[in-house]
């Protein structure tokens, strides 16, 4: 209990930093939304009407602190106005609609990743010597080294634009009416992936590498000496013994692997046209939206702060050694 009490009050610290950082950025960035607006409205905005056209989009007066305490209150309360990119639809509205689909492409995308990155690590680990353990690892490596807007280039213009094998932007066909059918979600599937594709490739190589040098070290400890001595078989050995010791710093790498896949979900996104956290993102600082890009920036935050700390939560199950 006491170790769950200090990684979240730590979590929580962070939690709070991040959303002051989060405070300041917009507002050291030059102009806002309604000098953009009114330098767009070729003389149609009387300058008298910026105030009032301020307080309509909720833009707070006053002094710094001030304006720091009620965006405090507003993340607490969940109240964080109108998005000035979409209005007067409000941004938790906006976020309701984005955050699934970001967090669809990286729940699927990750895990996908991380079963087959365990699978491939353990392989090539106990298969050492063979084909597969000395040319697949440096192929991953060799992929996953390259930037995720690179990869996610290269997947848009061969499978997308040269075979035509999948869809090339969109969450589904913008024809078709959201809606629990075959048809819908048959779109929703084809659409994910390319998308889904990138993730894997992008991140694949750091699972099978990670893996394959912890089982490594598991190989040469005395309990699977022992293992052998007793006559049990490779692959009871290889599942239970081996992989089972050897998952331990996959955990960790998975805590700190999530932010990397969040950063960059945001570009792949944007390369497929995808209606998620990143590509909203991108718009909302294009049009200094600052209400919608805190509110994205936080939800990015809170997303990897709160899978760290389920990291730590499975690390704890995992390893008795912290319970007691």
């Amino acid at each position: 209990m006491r170790y769950i009490t200090s990684r979240f009050l730590f979590y929580f610290v962070a939690f709070l930093i991040a959303i002051s950082f989060n405070f300041l950025l917009p507002r050291i960035m030059p102009g806002d939304p309604v000098d953009a607006l009114f330098a767009g409205s070729a003389g149609q905005l009387d300058p008298s009407q910026m105030d009032a056209i301020r307080a309509m989009y909720g833009f707070s007066e006053g002094p710094l602190w001030s304006q720091y305490l009620q965006y405090v209150k507003s993340v607490f309360t969940g109240d964080l106005g109108p998005s000035v990119l979409m209005y007067p639809t409000d941004v938790t509205t906006v976020l309701g609609f984005t955050f699934p689909w970001t967090l669809f492409l990286i729940g699927l995308g990750v895990t996908t990743a991380i079963i087959l990155g365990l699978i491939l690590g353990t392989i090539a680990a106990y298969k050492r010597g063979n084909w597969f353990a000395s040319l697949f690892p440096p192929m991953a490596a060799v992929l996953s080294s390259m930037p995720a807007v690179v990869t996610a280039l290269l997947v848009f213009y061969l499978f997308g634009l040269k075979l035509q094998w999948f869809p090339m932007s969109y969450a589904a066909d913008p024809s078709l009416a959201p809606a629990w059918t075959a048809e819908y979600l048959g779109s929703v599937a084809r659409h994910a992936v390319l998308p889904l594709l990138v993730i894997v490739l992008v991140s694949l190589a750091q699972w099978v590498m990670t893996m394959r040098n912890a089982m490594i070290n598991v190989l040469g400890e005395d309990i699977i000496t022992m293992a052998e001595a007793k006559g049990l078989s490779q692959s009871r050995i290889m599942l239970r013994y081996a992989s089972r010791n050897a998952v331990l710093p996959v955990v960790t790498s998975v805590a700190m692997g999530l932010g990397f896949a969040v950063a960059g979900q945001i570009f792949i996104e944007i390369v497929f046209n995808y209606p998620g956290v990143g590509n909203t993102l991108l718009k909302a600082i294009n049009a200094r939206d600052y209400p919608l890009v805190q509110a994205l920036l936080l939800l990015i935050v809170a997303f990897v702060l709160i899978g760290n700390f389920i990291a730590d939560l499975t690390y704890l199950w995992l390893d008795p050694r912290l319970r007691k």
